[in-house]
């Protein structure tokens, strides 16, 4: 029997993207899924679009916010609302490769994992060019993953019956932060290193501002961990040796395509 996938989509004045994000779950071969898309309160025809594919496809849902609260209050009135077994995490602008779930439920059913994410591949802003990829490593437990995040949220499936309830905290990287209380728990993430989803980086990507990333990395170490200053220095030097190493790698794939 394949159990409910539940994916949480936050979106924002995202009538540019979604429809194609939105297809790429209906193209999905793993089709036990339900959308949950949650307006957070935009400007722009988002409502619209998703209107329309709720009329096609009764998997998809939309919850409308009526003020803007951000990307992680978002996600967690998804999560609220979300029924399925597993829980998987979708922003507005990406993609999934069509056997992206049937390839990660199945990878976790065979092994008994309850947290798992991929590999991805980096794509433009018109979604035209791919920039490289992000290797998922093989395993990434508490400890490794205070050197840095190498989980993209686009790519996580969670079993919530064996993990429980999740809540975002409201802060940056609340993906980083969720991911570190998850594993401190004892939670170990598998990784599988085949590409199943697009990341789309823009100029207003995290990705593409190096310093907000490092000062939001160290608001998680400092703030949410509690960690002495010495302690968040020493996880801040192995986050910044980590991205530059997976920039340098990312140059030298550029470079031989």
């Amino acid at each position: 029997m394949c159990e409910l996938v539940s994916i949480i989509t936050p979106a924002y004045n995202a009538e540019m993207y979604i429809k194609f994000t939105i297809e790429s779950v209906l193209h999905q071969d793993y089709e036990n899924w339900e959308m949950v898309i949650v307006d957070d309160s935009s400007k722009d025809n988002t409502k619209l679009i998703v209107d329309e594919f709720m009329r096609l496809d009764s998997r998809i849902k939309l919850i409308s916010l009526s003020e803007n609260k951000g990307v992680a209050y978002a996600r967690n009135i998804g999560l609220k609302e979300a029924k399925g077994k597993y829980v998987a995490f979708l922003d507005s602008d990406d993609l999934w490769y069509p056997y992206k779930l049937s390839t990660q439920i199945d990878f976790m059913k065979k092994n008994g994992y309850v947290f798992t994410f991929s590999s991805y591949e980096i794509i433009d802003s018109d979604g035209k060019k791919k920039l490289g990829v992000v290797n998922a490593p093989q395993k990434v437990d508490y400890n490794r993953l205070l050197k840095g995040n190498p989980i993209g949220c686009l790519t996580v499936v969670l079993d919530r019956e064996k993990i429980g309830n999740i809540a975002m905290p409201n802060i940056k990287h609340e993906d980083y932060a969720t991911w570190l209380e998850i594993t401190k728990r004892g939670f170990v993430a598998y990784g599988i290193s085949e590409p199943l989803a697009l990341y789309r980086k823009s100029k207003t990507s995290v990705s593409s501002n190096k310093l907000k990333s490092a000062l939001w990395t160290w608001n998680v170490y400092r703030h949410h961990q509690k960690f002495s200053f010495m302690k968040s220095s020493k996880c801040l030097f192995w986050y910044i040796c980590l991205n530059l190493t997976k920039s340098c790698k990312m140059c030298i794939g550029k470079l031989k395509n």
